[in-house]
């Protein structure tokens, strides 16, 4: 039955590398990968009184209070994604700077930042924008590939901007606080945003042809919505959660729990707000937590059995061996661990299967686990948009037409992909920026 321990931890790493690619190679999920990894490992190398000590760090991860957060947030956009009140939104802040070169591109952005603020989840956002921005920029003759790059590059800033998922589930991961990683990654959010406006601005003062100014025969025929009515209910929704998170007047789940109550409430004024619509966006966010708790389940066993196996020991030993034991050097190898991990993972399982081995290290070498949860996120930010497995570009190729491939979205990405980088350097250089607050 112990087998499988005579093999040294080294081997025994290798081992369950491999089986874990050879399984995903095969198609199967990663949850149900890293869940039969797990499973192998803690029969073959301590036999099956291991299981009891795994599915006891199952109930605490599954079990946690602030993991609450995590539904009510997906739901929050799920609402806000079968509602008008996007598109309202889009069409109010068209209104505003239609007559500056790359104004639509830059409002494109700015209803982005908007629309990551109210819900933390990168996939309807980028739809969404997909569906409202992406055809106007091309009807007025914007450069095909800055409107597609600038439309999902923009729909992906859910993966930094509070309330993020992802900085939810390093929280929990990491057990930081998540409201504090919220404070670090605003500055770093934005920074990010406006470098993608100074390169839009850029290139089309270098390019006056990239996108050109709007004509009067340009203007929409539809009347123009109602700017205070477009602008009050999402604003009102994203000073409501995060107000309240960073005035310490509630939690992260109590909050996640107050923008829900808001985004219904403004629907139902709306006249919007009706049973097809709540089913819709309750199946929609069950299947995406479903996703979250089963990748959450594999991969936390995983780690568990590795742990029991000694493995953080090995890989922390191997960490500095080939860092030299350098601080700076130990952070940048981790993120190119990260890079290369969310070029084909799914960015819950390189969380879970990473951040409990990854963590300890970063706060023995004297950093910040907020900083690294912010520059987790960042490095999570490049993967959204990265070749082969982007999920923000299949999430765009939905609803693009079908002339635009999805080669051409990943060429277009390019740029964004670079201020990525840029930003996450800019943080690993100058850590204050994500601890600008303390």
């Amino acid at each position: 039955m112990f087998e499988l321990a005579s093999l040294g931890i080294g081997y025994g790493s290798l081992l369950m590398l491999v089986l874990l690619i050879l399984l995903l190679l095969t198609g199967m999920q990663l949850a149900f990968a890293t869940g039969l990894v797990a499973l192998f490992f803690a029969l073959g190398w301590f036999g099956p009184d291991a299981l009891a000590i795994v599915s006891s760090r199952l109930y605490s991860f599954i079990g946690s209070y602030v993991f609450l957060a995590v539904p009510m947030f997906v739901l929050m956009a799920s609402l806000l994604d079968h509602s008008g009140i996007a598109k309202d939104l889009f069409d109010a802040m068209a209104r505003i700077g239609r007559k500056l070169r790359g104004g639509v591109a830059i409002q494109t952005l700015i209803v982005a930042i908007i629309l990551a603020s109210m819900s933390g989840v990168i996939g309807g956002e980028t739809v969404l924008l997909g569906i409202l921005a992406l055809p106007q920029m091309l009807r007025l003759g914007y450069d095909r590939k800055l409107a597609i790059g600038t439309t999902c590059a923009g729909g992906a800033l859910g993966t930094m901007l509070p309330p993020s998922i992802v900085l939810i589930i390093y929280g929990l991961t990491a057990n930081v606080s998540i409201g504090e990683l919220f404070k670090g990654a605003f500055l770093p959010a934005l920074i990010l945003a406006l470098l993608y406006m100074g390169y839009v601005l850029v290139r089309v003062w270098l390019k006056p042809e990239m996108a050109p100014v709007p004509s009067d025969s340009d203007e929409p025929e539809h009347p123009a919505p109602n700017f205070f009515k477009a602008l009050f209910f999402p604003i009102l929704s994203v000073v409501v959660v995060l107000g309240s998170i960073y005035g310490g007047i509630a939690s992260v789940t109590e909050a996640s729990a107050l923008g829900v109550l808001g985004i219904a409430i403004s629907t139902a004024i709306r006249g919007e707000l009706n049973l097809p619509m709540v089913r819709k966006a309750t199946i929609s966010t069950l299947r995406v937590c479903g996703m979250i708790i089963w990748i959450g389940i594999g991969a936390t066993a995983l780690v568990g059995v590795y742990n029991l196996m000694g493995g953080i020991d090995f890989v922390r030993e191997m960490v500095f061996t080939v860092s030299g034991g350098d601080g700076l050097m130990t952070i940048l190898f981790m993120m190119l661990i990260l890079l290369v991990l969310g070029m084909f993972l799914d960015w819950v399982g390189v969380a879970l299967l990473t951040m409990p081995i990854f963590v300890p290290i970063v706060t023995e070498l004297g950093y910040s686990p907020i900083w690294f949860g912010v520059v987790f996120c960042m490095n999570m930010q490049v993967s959204f948009l990265s070749p082969p497995f982007g999920p923000a570009a299949f999430y765009l190729k939905t609803v693009t037409p079908p002339d635009i491939s999805l080669g051409e979205i990943f060429r277009s990405l390019l740029p964004f992909i670079c201020l990525q980088i840029v930003a996450l350097a800019l943080l690993i250089a100058f850590p204050q920026l994500a601890l600008w607050w303390q």
